[in-house]
């Protein structure tokens, strides 16, 4: 996904106040990462806190992903600390476009992130998720193929399950697994694209299988609480009261972050629904799961 937001905002927009640049070397590379405390962290010495690491689009930057999601917002609201790390070239490794065990090793980083942050911060280790938006979500998904040792779920919007991952995703543990995916989103298809990744719904049919969950007793909802926005989401999901998969199909949305401000310049991204927040339906959903 290339930049969607205009520059022009950006350039405008100052970092909050609770955001910094940070940066470590892996592999002989020098990584950068935005890290959001919530005002209460100061203020709560003895408490550890939720992680969330946020991947942006292919063509965006960390900054960009800050602004765009607003998910130090919700941070505030909910009060977890925000992870906003930058890929090598604005990319990250799924299998497209790179070797996916010779290319980037995004993994890697992701796991010497997440140790330095525990250094650095109080983390809650038992409650460490990811998220992403098409890049970032498709990446997302392969931590939870290939870390469900240290992530206790993963939210991907735009971004179903590449097949990379699935032919590489041999390691055992279960992961709680959401993707968001509008219907005409024509960056990445809904239904899915033959050699580079799942339909949305059979992303959410395999992410069933994989933490052994009878489809057969998922709850279904319809939420269309904008009716002016042009979209409805469909929300269907199972658990097991430890774990979840769902599945939030935005009817006619685009590739695009549901309860975002609409930041179309020009890109064929399509409709951003009003009918969800997606920094709070992701919450929701990260809040149930602890790593088992």
């Amino acid at each position: 996904m290339k930049i969607l937001i205009s520059l022009a905002v950006l350039a405008c927009a100052a970092f909050p106040a609770f955001a910094q640049v940070q940066s470590l070397v892996h592999k002989e590379e020098k990584r950068r990462y935005l890290v959001y405390t919530p005002p209460s962290y100061a203020g709560q010495p003895q408490k550890a806190y939720p992680v969330v690491f946020n991947f942006h689009g292919s063509g965006m930057t960390m900054a960009e992903q800050m602004l765009y999601t607003q998910m130090n917002r919700a941070a505030d609201r909910h009060q977890f600390i925000v992870v906003y790390p930058m890929g090598v070239k604005q990319d990250w490794n799924v299998g497209f476009g790179m070797s996916y065990l010779e290319g980037t090793d995004d993994i890697g980083f992701t796991e010497a992130l997440l140790t330095k942050l525990k250094q650095d911060y109080r983390i809650d280790g038992k409650r460490v998720y990811a998220t992403g938006l098409s890049r970032g979500g498709f990446f997302a998904l392969r931590i939870a193929a290939e870390l469900p040792h240290l992530f206790a779920a993963v939210a991907s919007v735009g971004g179903p399950m590449p097949e990379p991952v699935v032919q590489h995703h041999t390691k055992p543990g279960k992961v709680g697994v959401l993707l968001v995916h509008g219907t005409a989103d024509q960056v990445v298809a809904y239904g899915g694209k033959p050699g580079g990744y799942l339909s949305a719904e059979d992303s959410y049919s395999y992410w069933l299988k994989r933490n052994g969950l009878d489809p057969a007793g998922a709850s279904r909802r319809v939420i269309d609480s904008d009716s002016g926005d042009g979209t409805e989401v469909a929300w269907v999901e199972r658990g097991n009261g430890q774990l979840s998969v769902a599945l939030a199909t935005v009817r006619e949305g685009g590739h695009t972050w549901p309860g975002a401000d609409p930041f179309n310049v020009g890109l064929p991204i399509g409709k951003t629904s009003r009918d969800i927040d997606a920094n709070d339906v992701i919450w929701n959903f990260f809040d149930k799961h602890r790593r088992l």
